[in-house]
């Protein structure tokens, strides 16, 4: 049984929280969170220890491994911290806060031995998109051409968060950019535009709103739209298009009814709204993945140059909407 301690107690630590406590081959053993009692209440809920401080963690010999779902600032910080003490780490995006942190963090993670460390890029443990890698990889669709993802939230999060979340890019976009490598490999330009949309987010000076393009090295292309508000749902979308065929991914609803009537024809549910909702099954497959790597040894994926190679094209992105032009990636 893999003891399993969670570093942040927000929205994605209670995510993981679930998702520990229902694995077969999991338990929770702690919680930290340094805000009031949100490291105790989420603790209480499992029967788990509760910290202030991430270093009591990484000291607790009890903890076989760190979920890391701290502020982006301090994620760095908190995967060679545990790395350090031999735990393994399962680190929430981005990886760092910035590009040159995040190479820092894979070239000082290279220079000694420690247990896996994996990015918690978790639309790759997503059964449709997973299924539509395997189709790709089987060669039932021939050579992929074209990839176009589609992500739009329900709703913005609090201008609050925003400000400090590194922007539409590093905090939304970069699932997509993961997503698009996925398919696609090595990115080497990208075109961003982005739009304000939303009047209680302008003074955050962030972009809510984006549409994206990619060239793969291989001259493949990816289309990206990411939106912060989207009234009719999480708007999650999937094409991608080859020389014999194509593969989609459609939006989730709770039933697949169609109703049909004079006034109106083709009616459905609404999308799933919540992203735990629509990708439980993919937090699910990325534990046992990352458990499987721990005990099993079998190959990390995300790994951490897999978030490095997903900031790159974030900083990237954000230097075309700011400047208009066309970014290249180097290398």
């Amino acid at each position: 049984m893999l003891r399993v301690a969670i570093i942040g107690a927000g929205r994605i630590g209670r995510v993981h929280a679930e998702s520990v406590a229902s694995h077969p081959k999991a338990t929770l053993v702690a919680v930290c969170d340094p805000m009031g009692t949100a490291a105790e209440d989420l603790a209480a809920v499992y029967g788990a220890k509760a910290y202030k401080d991430a270093a009591d963690v990484f000291a607790d010999t009890e903890v076989d491994a760190v979920i890391v779902g701290s502020p982006t600032p301090l994620h760095a910080e908190h995967v060679l911290g545990a790395t350090r003490s031999g735990k393994a780490v399962l680190v929430e995006k981005p990886v760092a806060k910035d590009v040159e942190e995040a190479k820092a963090l894979d070239a000082e993670l290279a220079t000694f031995e420690h247990p896996p460390v994996m990015v918690g890029f978790q639309r790759r443990y997503d059964p449709s998109i997973r299924g539509a890698k395997d189709l790709v990889d089987a060669g039932k669709i021939g050579d992929v051409e074209q990839v176009v993802i589609v992500a739009r939230d329900p709703s913005a999060p609090p201008a609050s968060y925003v400000a400090v979340s590194g922007g539409l890019f590093k905090d939304m976009s970069i699932h997509d950019f993961d997503e698009a490598r996925f398919f696609l490999g090595d990115i080497e330009e990208v075109v961003a535009f982005g739009q304000q949309t939303l009047p209680e987010l302008k003074d955050t000076g962030d972009f809510d709103a984006a549409m994206i393009l990619l060239r793969g090295k291989n001259g493949t292309v990816a289309s990206i739209t990411n939106q912060r508000r989207c009234v009719t749902g999480y708007d999650q979308r999937l094409e991608v298009h080859g020389s014999e065929g194509s593969v989609s991914m459609d939006n989730w609803r709770d039933t697949t009814l169609h109703l049909n009537k004079a006034e109106f024809s083709g009616s459905q549910d609404p999308y799933q709204n919540f992203f735990l909702q629509r990708y439980a099954a993919a937090y699910r497959n990325e534990l046992t993945a990352f458990i499987d790597a721990i005990v099993d040894g079998a190959p990390v994926s995300p790994t951490v140059s897999d978030g490095v190679a997903a900031l790159v094209i974030a900083q990237a992105a954000g230097e075309s909407a700011a400047s208009g032009r066309a970014v290249r990636i180097e290398g």
